[in-house]
């Protein structure tokens, strides 16, 4: 064999050797909580290798980043978290990691909820007033992350946008499957939509004027919203503030003087509070809503769409 043909042929073999190298190597994703990280995995399906930060039934607002997550941020081609300042410790990390890839903020776009400072019923549709979510409030307490609620993955409407940018950044680092990535992202969204409806139909069955529930922390004025349910909590919109007795003394009254059934605890909060609450009034505790991490994978709300559909349930079940 000449020299020539024996390099061609080692060229050809050095060539066949590193696309399949490529063709076995998945993108290198980390998410920052594990709601973005099933929806990264439903569009990126077998192409993506996802590393995600805030486990199950953890809780971003007061996460404390491991050696581990500097190291795995440096090697990923895509970051994505949800914005909006829910995960305050991000940019720090991002910094000390030195990456330099593709970030996706995947609540770019979406139709945002100003943040609320206070448990003062912000959180949802009651009484004739304007739901604008801008209501003044006469508390000199702030417990926000920023100007806008961040807890904005409790709208179906808004994970569609989700969906969406988390394609495009798939997209953007890994063009070769941009096709799959359209294709899973179109037909998750195709359930979306359908769980949507029967999410409607459920909460349908509690007529509008009883849909009032109390939650430790402020994270679902995106459902209050879409749903027409009307949220409480003693805390703000973050688990790092601290409920004032004067908090919890207005919603303790206001249980009273309006007949709420029933309170609910979360998978991430202290939940002392609420079992407070519950034992000096009527309200019995409805259950355990997953609010900011879905449960673990033997849990009840291990994936995004059991997570919406297991809140809904369960508020329904109280509430009946």
């Amino acid at each position: 064999m000449s020299k020539a043909t024996f390099a061609v042929s080692m060229i050809a073999l050095g060539l066949g050797c590193s696309s399949a190298v490529i063709a076995d190597t998945k993108v290198p994703v980390v998410t920052s909580f594990s709601v973005l990280g099933d929806l990264v995995q439903q569009v990126g399906g077998d192409h993506v290798a996802i590393t995600n930060l805030v486990k199950a039934n953890g809780d971003a607002h007061v996460y404390n980043p491991a050696p581990l997550d500097a190291k795995a941020i440096a090697s990923a081609q895509l970051v994505v978290m949800n914005g909006l300042e829910f995960e305050g410790w991000m940019p720090r990390l991002l910094e000390s990691s030195n990456f330099k890839g593709n970030k996706v903020l995947a609540a770019d776009g979406i139709d945002t909820i100003k943040g609320h400072s206070c448990s003062c019923g912000g959180h949802g549709h009651h009484d004739d007033h304007d739901h604008d979510h801008d209501h003044d409030h006469d508390h000199d307490h702030d417990h926000d992350h920023g100007e806008f609620d961040p807890h904005s993955w409790h709208s179906i409407k808004n994970v569609k946008v989700y969906v969406k940018n988390i394609e495009q950044g798939l997209t953007k680092v890994d063009p070769t499957n941009a096709d799959d990535y359209q294709r899973n992202a179109a037909l998750y969204i195709q359930k979306l939509d359908k769980l949507d409806v029967k999410l409607h139909k459920k909460i349908a069955l509690i007529p509008e004027g009883k849909r009032k529930v109390i939650t430790p922390h402020a994270a679902f004025a995106y459902m209050a919203r879409d749903y027409k349910i009307d949220f409480h909590a003693p805390q703000g919109t973050s688990t790092e503030s601290e409920a004032s007795a004067g908090d919890v003394a207005k919603i303790i009254k206001q249980i009273r003087s309006e007949g709420i059934k029933a309170v609910f605890v979360e998978n991430i909060s202290d939940n002392r509070l609420i079992e407070q609450i519950s034992r000096e009034t009527d309200a019995k505790i409805g259950g355990q809503l997953y609010s900011d991490a879905l449960s673990e994978p033997t849990g009840p709300a291990p994936t995004y769409l059991k997570m919406m559909e297991y809140n809904v349930d369960t508020i329904v079940n109280a509430l009946k």
